[in-house]
């Protein structure tokens, strides 16, 4: 009888230890409410691949900072009115309604207490991996993303998939993250720097 409670025990434990994918996007959610982290990303078009590295910041509702640092230096900041998006080498700086803009980036979509949800219909999509995978498709036809797909593990996220209109695949590898850390009110606001164009966005 031992034997046979050990081999139910250890065929029930994958099952446990192991949640489908959309449970741990509604717990990631609910429990970051701010969140940071380094991230890795490639995008892929046609042959041609692209890489680049940085940092992320997140407070929900709808602040977020997205930071690039290799190869090249832009900044994306969502102050939850407007988001700006600063390209030193051009000394050109965005500005674009915030609203408007949500979920257009990884970062807006993060940043939203339930914007993936709003706009996107989930269903999940197995493990791959150490991760298991959600596949997201949009409600509307005129989203930013034509497909996405989110990996976590132990309630956290750690790669996206995402597919736009232009036929462009961006994989994006989170590391090091830090939940619920003090983040200064600053780290979302921006003020352009003198002498940088500003123009409006769409």
């Amino acid at each position: 009888m031992k034997t046979f409670l050990t081999l139910i025990l250890a065929a029930a434990l994958p099952l446990t230890a192991h949640a489908a994918a959309i449970p741990q996007l509604k717990a990631f959610i609910a429990g970051s409410k701010t969140l940071s982290a380094e991230f890795t990303q490639v995008v892929s078009s046609k042959g041609k691949r692209e890489e680049a590295s940085g940092t992320l910041e997140i407070a929900r509702p709808g602040k977020f900072r997205w930071e690039y640092r290799k190869p090249y230096n832009q900044l994306i900041v969502g102050d939850g009115k407007t988001l700006w998006i600063y390209d030193p080498d051009l000394a050109q700086v965005t500005r674009k309604a915030q609203g408007a803009a949500l979920g257009t980036s990884p970062a807006a979509l993060l940043a939203g207490s339930n914007a993936i949800e709003q706009n996107y219909r989930l269903k999940e999509a197995g493990k791959s991996g150490e991760a298991e995978w959600l596949a997201a498709s949009p409600k509307q036809q005129d989203n930013t993303f034509s497909a996405i797909r989110m990996g976590f593990r132990n309630n956290m996220l750690v790669e996206m998939e995402l597919n736009d209109s232009f036929g462009n695949t961006t994989r994006i590898v989170f590391g090091a993250p830090r939940q619920n850390v003090s983040l200064p009110a600053g780290r979302f606001a921006f003020a352009p720097p003198k002498g940088v164009d500003v123009v409006s966005g769409d």
